[in-house]
């Protein structure tokens, strides 16, 4: 029977907190929850939820995906917690380890995720920073293998802003060996930091490719992904990013240069006509609302893994 194996980091702060190995093991995991093949039950173990920003998709899909485990989970946030009135992360996080055997984390700053890891004892997700989204990721790549089968000479072309999630799909990319394109306006490219890891670990340089011209990165592509201009925080440059993202939509004229059996992935939540043409999100090429429901499937992999993972290295 296949079983969950623990992952070398305790923790999932990263795209790079997998190596190549264990990111193929959890999308296999993942596919065997989706397909009803794999029932695993946790009980008593409790996920908590940490959200310093708003969400649909991560909060249902990581409540579900412990429920799914036989597991409960504690929504904590700002509002309803000593969190928001400033108590110090490294407190919060040693209580909650004590209450808690994971907790999943929702925030701005990287380095604010980093400190609750740090002075944690369970294991702590990355639900989204400014820096990362690599749950999303995770799902993404999921969505990817079920069209395609495997990487090989798949092309993913993202265009838009360079965010956490394009961040996260290029680090995925590195690990995985796929021809990541990111198109963007200038001035609104990926971490420089996150691009120069990547690098490191490609094989091949070529296959990592940043422009300013979303005609070029959709030639030949399989894979045609969007997201929101404006990430939550930003609203007070919605309107002159709208300005500046004037031609990065994905829409007919764009897709027609991506291959013909190319298909469109978003993050979500969509705002039709902006990013994407309402067009092309309801056609028969957009697997978005299957992205969105593998988030479900690769988060309760994750869980699986860090929670009761067979430690292969204890033998």
């Amino acid at each position: 029977m296949l079983k969950p194996i623990k992952l070398v980091n305790k923790n999932f702060l990263s795209s790079l907190d997998t190596s190549t190995e264990e990111f193929f093991h959890i999308l296999e995991i993942a596919e065997n929850f989706k397909n009803k093949n794999l029932n695993i039950e946790f009980k008593n173990k409790v996920l908590g939820l940490i959200f310093d920003k708003s969400s649909t998709r991560t909060r249902v899909s990581f409540q579900v995906a412990m429920s799914r485990l036989g597991g409960t989970t504690v929504d904590l946030n700002p509002t309803t917690s000593q969190i928001g009135r400033g108590e110090p992360i490294r407190d919060t996080a040693r209580v909650l380890s004590r209450y808690c055997d994971v907790l999943a984390i929702r925030t701005f700053k990287q380095s604010d995720l980093e400190e609750y890891a740090k002075w944690s004892s369970k294991p702590v997700i990355n639900a989204l920073t400014d820096l990362e989204h690599p749950c999303q990721a995770l799902a993404d790549y999921m969505t990817i293998k079920e069209e395609f089968v495997d990487f090989k000479n798949v092309v993913l072309t993202f265009i838009g802003d360079g965010n956490n999630v394009a961040n996260s799909l290029i680090l995925c990319g590195a690990l995985l060996g796929v021809e990541v394109r990111i198109a963007c306006p200038k001035g609104y490219e990926p971490n420089a930091l996150v691009i120069q890891k990547a690098y490191e670990i490609y094989q091949n340089e070529n296959l990592l490719k940043i422009t300013n011209d979303p005609n070029i990165a959709a030639l030949g592509a399989n894979v045609l992904y969007t997201d929101v201009w404006s990430s939550m925080g930003e609203e007070n440059k919605k309107e002159e990013k709208d300005k500046r993202f004037n031609g990065f939509t994905i829409n007919q004229d764009l897709v027609s240069k991506a291959d013909e059996n190319a298909i469109i992935l978003h993050c979500l939540p969509a705002y039709r006509s902006k990013e994407i043409t309402d067009e092309i999100l309801e056609s028969k090429k957009s697997r978005i609302f299957e992205q969105a429901e593998n988030r479900l499937h690769a988060q309760q992999a994750l869980l699986s893994c860090l929670l009761d993972g067979v430690d292969l290295r204890a033998g």
